[in-house]
């Protein structure tokens, strides 16, 4: 079992649920932090930042190595995925929290995480998932379940994202979309960013 590097911020009292945070390439735990107290002020939900298992150029933490927008190289999405997945199962279970009380969500390559650990083939669904600047993964030997009931999903992109074009968030929303689920879609004029107004917008969505 990988037992990952983790922030966790506790919840104000008992927890009603739990939110996770995965960071982008080359960042670390400390990067999403802050995010955890604009997505949940009330400190609702027991917070959590892991950092990725891989240690890649240009430096700091990585889930996977690329091998392409879209198409993250199969080896190292794997490891990365199933670091993710073993060590947020044993997360939930020290918090004492099932999967139905989660919230999932991430920047760019945490992004894809959140996709992939929400709506992977054999996964529980989450309580929702928060993908900021990011895509779907299509990788051999990974396989998405996108059959109902499906999660609500939070996807943010700017227009102006020079490392995933915007058509990358517009082909998941409409992925998602097609499949039933309930999204809530913001375009920003801003580059590869987090719209700090779109962040505001969620934390108050958030079931």
């Amino acid at each position: 079992m990988v037992s990952l590097v983790a922030r966790t911020r506790p919840a104000a009292g008992a927890a009603d649920g739990a939110l996770v945070l995965f960071h982008g390439r080359g960042a670390n735990e400390h990067d999403l932090f802050p995010l955890l107290d604009v997505l949940d002020p009330e400190r609702r939900l027991v917070g959590a930042t892991p950092r990725g298992p891989l240690s890649l150029p240009p430096g700091d933490a990585h889930w996977y190595a690329l091998g392409g927008i879209g198409t993250p190289e199969p080896t190292t999405f794997h490891e990365g995925y199933r670091a993710a997945q073993e060590w947020l199962d044993a997360f939930l279970a020290e918090q004492g929290l099932e999967h139905d009380r989660l919230v999932l969500g991430g920047f760019s390559q945490g992004g894809v995480m959140s996709y992939a650990l929400g709506l992977g083939a054999g996964r529980p669904r989450p309580a929702a998932i928060v993908a900021l600047s990011s895509f779907i993964p299509t990788v051999d030997g990974f396989e998405l379940d996108l059959s109902a009931p499906l999660p609500p999903i939070a996807i943010g992109h700017g227009t102006l994202d020079n490392v995933i074009g915007v058509e990358w968030g517009r082909s998941a929303r409409a992925l998602l979309e097609e499949a039933g689920a309930d999204v809530l879609y913001r375009e920003t004029p801003m580059f590869h960013q987090i719209d700090p107004d779109f962040v505001r917008e969620i934390a108050a969505w958030l079931p």
